[in-house]
């Protein structure tokens, strides 16, 4: 069985919001079956979340239309970038300071300064991956690195 566009309204809108609002009342094997329907294969094996989000995905793409055509190809060339290895590891985090920058804070009467590399933090000639781990050797428990320093989200002083 084949899933059509919603004739409920002009956008269908009213049509897809009962359908959406409906996977919840389904039990795993009505969400399978509408799986089945809506993508003419077996549904996945996963968990019940899982499936109520890309059955919700798809009725909207099959009721509102998916994505635009330039969005597509702009994916499919991203998709080939990564495969041929152009693209690919970590993102940089946009609110890390240069590399060389010291972070400075007194801690329970001590100050102590965090030095910034290029692939991570330095603290007393121990390195650490992320600040927050370079945090909890300071201090011994959990801290947001960033708060910890009163860095804001773009990395400046907040």
């Amino acid at each position: 069985m084949r899933h059509t566009r919603s004739n409920g309204s002009s956008t269908g809108r009213p049509d897809v919001l009962a359908e959406l609002m409906a996977l919840r009342a389904m039990s795993v094997a009505q969400l399978r079956e509408k799986w089945e329907a809506l993508f003419d294969a077996p549904a996945p094996n996963g968990s019940r979340g899982n499936l109520e989000l890309r059955l919700g995905y798809r009725i909207q793409e099959l009721a509102l239309g998916g994505l635009g055509r330039e969005t597509r190809r702009t994916l499919d060339v991203l998709a080939e970038e990564v495969a041929a290895g152009k693209l690919g590891g970590m993102v940089s985090d946009p609110r890390k300071p240069a590399p060389g920058t010291k972070l400075v804070r007194e801690w329970e009467g001590e100050e102590h300064v965090v030095t910034v590399l290029a692939d991570g933090f330095e603290w007393q000639g121990r390195r650490f991956k992320s600040l927050s781990a370079a945090v909890r050797a300071i201090t011994g428990v959990n801290w947001n690195g960033w708060r910890f320093f009163g860095l804001d989200r773009t990395g400046g002083v907040k």
